[in-house]
């Protein structure tokens, strides 16, 4: 018989309803019983019948029981298993293994530096940029004004392709800064430089397709592809950039950072440039190339983009990572119309579409000026730390002892040892001494080259002096 207990705080029906369904599930009402007519089972419970029409509406519902009019409501033919093991019941399916995930994930915290997260008095990390209270003032006014004022239309099911107001604004900003002019639907907003990494490989390689990686370079790059089980392999790089003539000779796709090499800091030359751009077209090769900080340039203007030379077999990749902040999770690919229409159907059926409110933030946010006076802001304090940098490592004599490279553009610069040097050994003491610095190796995929790659976005200058004085005296 059902009862019910007033002292619990579930509702009465769902104390019958939870009793009913353990009888049945445990067999105590067997398959096919007849159960009582709600007239005559409310009043030997104690409560109303609609309380139990509720309670067999529900068991009929969840298939517990079948009714007809003239056999009443009965147990349908409920097969139940066997309770499990002890053992059985506490464990679930096993994941499966993959070396490969496990291997670049591990990679990747090394790269960041975050396998040890203790703090330290000096970062100098090459992963962030500069922020400040204009920025979380004026970003914060964009958000408000994106989830208040914003059409309700805009909160349905969106384009793949990204919201396009804001592909416009990067369209502009493209034409205007970068000399690469395109049509809105050569744009395609993803969730950072591993996404479109991502979504490049699906869309257009084959499993197993060669592709060629700058090494040192970004490991994100060759871990997502060696994921996606492409056949990585590595190019090495010099004071010119990637050194074409090494490029594997089957590559499907070359993955390259020209305006400031990822690690070594390099520019890549014209002649190499003008090599990759005629080989790609002898080859019909993809060149996906990553421009992810060349904006803050302290030496000339920005170099032209591969893309505006050879946009059929280039894959532009721009990302406000650097630009704003990592945190907000928008980059771009610009390519050919028949390219990004097919990565946008990779990205339709695996992601659907970017989460609105960072798409409409972002455009509220260059629409009304923010991000140009906070580029302009950010430059100017990027080139102080540059300058005092460059100084320091001067200054201490560093750069008598090392190599120091990628001094004209971006956020960070590398100061590179030979090869013999004890890299390890360094980084260990300098972060038992307060500074984090990131070795070059984290960047190697087969290269055995030995140097730090020091970033100052996030450093002041009293601090950058002070680091690089530290850090003098631990190598010399």
């Amino acid at each position: 018989m059902l009862q019910v207990n007033r002292n619990d705080k579930r509702p009465i029906w769902q104390q019958l309803l939870d009793q009913a369904i353990h009888n049945i599930t445990t067999g105590k009402w067997p398959p096919g019983e007849l159960l009582l007519p709600t007239r005559e089972l409310a009043p030997l419970i104690g409560v109303s019948r609609s309380t139990i029409q509720i309670v067999y509406e529900e068991l009929f519902s969840r298939g517990y029981t079948v009714t007809s009019r003239r056999g009443g409501t009965r147990v349908s033919d409920w097969t139940y298993a066997t309770r499990p093991s002890e053992d059985a019941a506490t464990q679930g399916p096993i994941p499966p293994e993959l070396p490969s995930l496990n291997t670049g994930i591990g990679h990747l915290h090394n790269w960041f530096g975050n396998k040890d997260h203790r703090q330290v008095e000096i970062d100098f990390t090459p992963h962030e940029p500069y922020l400040d209270e204009h920025f979380r003032k004026n970003w914060r006014h964009s958000f408000l004004h994106a989830s208040t004022e914003t059409d309700l239309d805009n909160w349905a099911y969106g384009n793949a392709y990204g919201f396009l107001p804001l592909r416009e604004q990067i369209q502009r900003y493209l034409s205007l800064e970068r000399g690469v002019h395109v049509d809105v639907d050569q744009i395609i907003l993803t969730s950072g430089a591993q996404h479109s990494i991502d979504l490049i490989a699906q869309a257009l390689l084959q499993e197993g397709e060669t592709v060629s990686v700058e090494d040192p370079g970004f490991p994100a790059a060759w871990m997502v592809m060696k994921y996606r089980r492409m056949q990585v392999e590595s190019v090495p790089v010099d004071e010119h950039g990637l050194c074409v003539d090494r490029i594997h000779p089957e590559s499907k796709l070359v993955y390259v950072t020209p305006s400031h090499q990822c690690a070594v800091g390099a520019i890549m030359s014209e002649p190499r440039r003008q090599q990759l751009l005629h080989m790609a077209a002898e080859q019909r090769f993809w060149i996906v190339e990553d421009d992810y900080d060349s904006e803050f340039r302290y030496r000339g203007d920005p170099l032209p983009t591969l893309f505006s030379q050879r946009p059929q077999n280039t894959l532009y990749m721009m990302s406000y990572s650097k630009m704003v902040a990592p945190g907000i999770r928008l980059s771009a690919i610009v390519g050919s119309k028949e390219a990004i229409r097919q990565i946008a159907q990779v990205h339709e059926l695996t992601y659907r579409h970017l989460p609105i409110m960072e798409q409409l933030t972002l455009t509220h946010f260059i629409e009304h000026g923010h991000f140009m006076r906070h580029m302009r802001r950010v430059r100017n304090v990027y080139r102080r730390r540059h300058e005092a940098m460059t100084k320091a490592i001067i200054a201490t004599g560093l750069s008598d002892h090392f190599t120091l490279s990628g001094v004209e553009t971006g956020l960070h610069m590398l100061l590179e040892a030979d090869k013999s040097f004890d890299e390890e050994a360094v980084t260990k003491l300098a972060f038992e001494n307060g500074i984090r610095v990131y070795p070059l190796s984290t960047y190697c995929l087969e290269s055995n080259r030995k140097g730090w790659v020091l970033g100052f976005a996030k450093v002041d200058e009293a601090a950058i002096e002070e680091g690089i004085y530290r850090l003098a005296g631990m190598l010399l």
